[in-house]
């Protein structure tokens, strides 16, 4: 499969999506929001693949934002298949079936922001700044940023981010729950990698039994998202990973599991 703006390799059972528009500080551009979505169609349908790692090239820039050349004079009706086309996007690597990973080694604003957040765990850099700076530029965050944000790292603080427009460094965001660590810029990928192979090692149909208990129960009322956990883990009760998982802890061996 051949990319202009990314790359997509894979090893060991892990997929890595780079941008690379180093140029540019990886804005994203409608070329390379449509490569994105070829490359996530080929990592769904691959079975070899149990974890993915999204990150950007060079040392800046993760995402920096969307490519503003884009957005200059454009009309209402653009601008709305834009943010819609994006914001589809990003849900399928929200709910994408196997856990994705953003490795963010520079900046991360606006669409990059909203990039690492539709991820399920997010390492930053000790030099990483995030942010939704689009209050900036006269607009607001049109590809869930309004929405996961707050999710994230509570109402109040996402309104101040949003409404300010103000970066912060990756400290902070640790602090307030916006990415899961902060390591060394040179530990970044390193440390996505040993996370991505930890949980290529466990069943594949499990994980993905679990984030959809995740991401469909957050939505949920308590009661509502218990019996969905209910129903998943029975199904769970009937694979052969779960046979397999209990047989290796009795018999004090690592499990192999087949993704069944």
């Amino acid at each position: 499969m051949n990319f202009e703006n990314i790359t997509l390799e894979k090893k060991d059972g892990i997929a890595i999506l780079t941008i690379n528009r180093p140029e540019v500080l990886n804005a994203l551009n409608r070329k390379t929001i449509e490569e994105i979505g070829r490359a996530v169609d080929d990592i769904e349908n691959d079975e070899s693949v149990r974890a993915v790692i999204i990150t950007g090239s060079g040392e800046k820039a993760f995402v920096a934002g969307a490519d503003i050349n884009e957005f200059v004079g454009i009309d209402v009706v653009t601008a709305k298949e834009l943010s819609r086309n994006f914001q589809i996007l990003l849900n399928r690597i929200e709910n994408l079936g196997k856990p994705v990973i953003a490795a963010i080694n520079g900046l991360a604003l606006g669409g990059g922001c909203e990039l690492a957040m539709a991820c399920d765990i997010r390492i930053a850099s000790e030099k990483a700044r995030l942010g939704q700076p689009e209050i900036n530029l006269g607009i607001i965050p049109g590809a869930g940023g309004t929405q996961r944000l707050p999710r994230l790292v509570g109402i109040a603080k996402a309104k101040e981010l949003i409404f300010t427009g103000d970066m912060i460094d990756a400290r902070e965001a640790e602090r307030i729950g916006l990415v899961n660590r902060v390591v060394p810029p040179e530990s970044v990928m390193d440390t996505a990698v040993e996370l991505a192979k930890k949980m290529a090692e466990k069943s594949p149909f499990i994980l993905k039994l679990a984030k959809e208990a995740i991401n469909t129960g957050v939505n949920m009322d308590i009661h509502s998202a218990i019996s969905l956990e209910n129903d998943l883990v029975t199904i769970a009760f009937t694979t052969e990973d779960k046979e397999e998982g209990m047989k290796a802890f009795m018999e004090k061996r690592k499990p192999e599991f087949k993704g069944r």
